[in-house]
């Protein structure tokens, strides 16, 4: 691997891993179950893929050229991680004796959709992944020659770290379930993550917005 692979390996992941809207809906999802979460991350790396094709395909720099179609995808992608936050938030306004009598499945309730497709549009709807992408892979293609095969294992090296990152996020928040699905935690970790969705929702919807 040459030192630009390298480089661009690093800046990926850490890009991928950075905490965001696709980093909550896994955990919600995995304290479900470790394959809701797993099953969620592969969504978003299919989310991912979308991107980088964009990017590879020159496609995302319509979004670059043409404001209101970016502000529209915002406002979009915004309003669904908005709803998944208040959808997650809303089972709260239980008493405690609900959620001790529920001990055990205390993310049963938050169910916005199969978990493949909210990791897909979560991810998806997100505009400035596109920029992002169509921004950083250029600078990792060398002058000369075809273009298409280096862009093409960029965008595959950010779909498999995204794939390990979100399966290893999964796996974690499943081999803390036994502490994590305790009536309390769980109640702390629910309100946590609602409470990230909604304010992540609410940044991108008001961001477009307030310009």
């Amino acid at each position: 691997m040459d030192g630009q692979l390298i480089a661009f390996t690093g800046i990926a992941a850490g890009l991928v891993a950075m905490p965001g809207a696709d980093f909550t809906v896994v955990v919600r999802n995995a304290l479900v179950s470790r394959r809701a979460g797993a099953v969620c991350g592969l969504g978003i790396a299919a989310g991912l893929l979308v991107h980088t094709t964009l990017a590879v395909a020159g496609v995302a720099a319509v979004l670059v050229a043409v404001p209101a179609l970016f502000r529209a995808l915002q406002l979009l992608g915004g309003a669904y991680v908005l709803q998944l936050g208040l959808r997650t938030l809303w089972p709260l306004r239980r008493s405690a004796a609900e959620d001790a009598a529920s001990a055990g499945h205390p993310s049963a309730a938050p169910s916005a959709g199969h978990p493949l497709r909210q990791g897909f549009v979560t991810n998806v709807l997100n505009p400035k992944a596109s920029l992002t992408f169509l921004s950083l892979l250029p600078q990792f293609v060398p002058s000369g020659g075809s273009a298409l095969p280096r862009t093409l294992l960029l965008a595959l090296i950010v779909c498999v770290i995204a794939l390990a990152w979100f399966q290893a996020v999964a796996l974690l928040v499943d081999r803390l379930g036994r502490w994590l699905r305790r009536p309390r935690a769980a109640r702390m970790l629910q309100a946590g993550t609602g409470v990230a969705l909604t304010a992540l929702g609410a940044a991108l919807v008001l961001e477009p917005l307030l310009r």
